[in-house]
């Protein structure tokens, strides 16, 4: 019996060893394989965690920022039709922006120029880029594509593709340009008081930079639906008026004005909101210097300038 017993025993006591053993061997492989395996996981997955956010954060800053800069007057109708319309065709090319209208409040004659140097010398500090915009001219084919002008001016509404003006030298309505480039060029010239030619003039001082302009491609619309042009030439007349020399003075290249001569004040600074658009408007007091540019008024006559006003035709 006790032999029996002890027979009993030993069996129970080999078989515990021996499943002891198979787990202690089962146990001492699996943590090691499951540890080393976990380590290399997670080490791979912070790598790539890490890229990612490095790879975003290169993106978000090599994003350019654009500053709209929109010379202005007495032409808030068009304003509330072209806030939302740009902001809407900007932000399907996922270009960030801002509405900068420099509102002239001065009552001498509208100076979209001097308006324009100013809005950048407002800008240059905190966007990469920006454009020169006029408020009814608005863009409709989205491969119009505000983007970055490294090279050169960026003019985006080419007269091939301009409702009104086709000559090859045209520039104005759309261009945008890089910071440095501007301030290469001195800006644009200060003479050009009532509306016309600034851009020609402006044309000049790039080609003789040496930079070239740059236009869209791949454009297949044309003049009537590649833009809209909400300008009403009965509603809104433009200041043609030549006087005193003005005629001849403004269709020579400008070389004394531009950035470095602009004089102006800050008014006043507004923040709007249009149909959830936030736009800045600066109210600009521009200062003319009448012994230079009388025709910024046309109604008198310095004693040092002689007059050369257009005789009317009578019929």
């Amino acid at each position: 019996m006790v032999s029996h017993m002890r027979s009993v025993l030993m069996r129970c006591v080999g078989i515990c060893l021996f499943t002891s053993f198979f787990i202690a061997l089962f146990i001492g492989g699996l943590p090691a394989s499951l540890d080393s395996c976990n380590c290399e996981e997670n080490h791979d997955r912070d790598v790539q965690h890490e890229r990612f956010h490095k790879s975003f954060l290169s993106e978000e800053m090599e994003r350019k920022r654009l500053a709209i800069v929109v010379p202005f007057r007495d032409r808030f109708d068009e304003l509330l039709q072209f806030a939302p319309h740009i902001a809407a065709f900007l932000e399907k090319q996922d270009v960030p922006f801002h509405i900068f209208v420099v509102n002239q409040n001065d009552r001498y004659r509208f100076n979209r120029a001097s308006l324009i140097n100013v809005g950048y010398l407002q800008v240059r500090e905190n966007y990469d880029y920006f454009a020169m915009h006029d408020v009814d001219l608005l863009p409709l084919n989205d491969n119009l594509r505000y983007k970055f002008p490294e090279h050169g001016p960026l003019h985006i509404s080419g007269p091939e593709y301009h409702p009104k003006y086709h000559y090859a030298a045209f520039i104005g309505g759309i261009l945008l340009l890089k910071m440095e480039h501007f301030e290469q060029l001195n800006g644009m010239s200060n003479r050009y008081w009532g509306w016309g030619l600034e851009d020609d003039e402006f044309y000049v001082r790039i080609k003789e930079a040496g930079l070239e302009v740059s236009r869209p491609t791949n454009i297949t619309t044309g003049t009537k639906n590649t833009f809209l042009h909400v300008h009403d030439r009965v509603h809104r007349r433009r200041d043609t008026t030549k006087c005193f020399n003005q005629r001849e003075i403004t269709r020579k290249r400008d070389r004394e004005t531009g950035l470095s001569t602009i004089k102006y004040s800050i008014h006043n600074r507004r923040e709007l909101t249009i149909d959830g658009v936030a736009v800045t408007v600066l109210n600009v007091d521009l200062i003319c210097d009448k012994h230079k540019t009388p025709w910024c008024e046309c109604e008198t006559k310095p004693d040092n300038v002689t007059a050369k006003v257009p005789k009317k035709r009578h019929r």
